[in-house]
């Protein structure tokens, strides 16, 4: 029997919750600029519903999941994460207010990088934010190496230099640098089998 699921129209013909795709369908097919996606439970298509569909676009269904835990991730705290299509490949990665999924930074693409080290740089690029911002939150990463590395403070990637990824190899130098000086932030790991993926996902899994 398949799963239930809900679907939450922001904006169609008659927005709201829905039981059904068929249901769904009929609101937004032929509708322009339609804002719609499906979630797990009643209580997350709610919680969304709510809110602004900007915050779930691209999102997986599970994103926000952690709201119905019992264990809960620390709030506020900054959820960071990268995409790369490749290894190595086009490298991004951003970080979020974790109870919001609001985009605090950004960066890349970067040419010929790899998943952890845009990990790695995005944990260090968080605790710059937060000094900035004189903030003593928690981070989170669903990368252990990544989390690894920023303890040992040092990347211990195998990516190979070369003249097109020069630029990662400089913000890694930078960041091991700032790392010797920094205080010491809270660096967790994000559980994404009882919360989800993390709130900084990019989607594209």
């Amino acid at each position: 029997m398949a799963k239930q699921k809900y679907y939450v129209v922001w904006k169609g013909r008659n927005p709201g919750i829905y039981t059904s795709w068929a249901e769904c369908e009929a609101q937004v097919k032929g509708y322009a600029g339609a804002e719609y996606k499906s979630f797990e439970n009643r209580a997350a298509a709610e919680a969304a519903f709510r809110g602004d569909y900007e915050n779930y676009k691209g999102k997986s269904g599970t994103s926000q999941q952690w709201l119905f835990t019992p264990t809960k991730p620390i709030i506020p705290s900054i959820c960071v994460d990268a995409a790369c299509s490749g290894s190595p490949g086009p490298l991004e990665y951003r970080g979020v207010l974790t109870e919001t999924s609001e985009q605090i930074f950004h960066a890349g693409p970067f040419a010929d990088g790899t998943n952890n080290v845009g990990e790695f740089l995005a944990i260090v690029l968080a605790m710059d934010w937060l000094l900035t911002k004189k903030l003593d939150w928690p981070i989170y990463s669903d990368s252990a190496n990544a989390i690894a590395w920023v303890k040992a403070g040092k990347c211990r990637t195998q990516l190979e230099r070369l003249p097109s990824n020069k630029i990662l190899f400089d913000f890694i130098a930078n960041a091991e640098e700032g790392l010797k000086r920094y205080p010491s932030f809270k660096v967790l790991k994000w559980d994404t089998r009882a919360w989800g993926e993390i709130a900084a996902d990019f989607g594209r899994k």
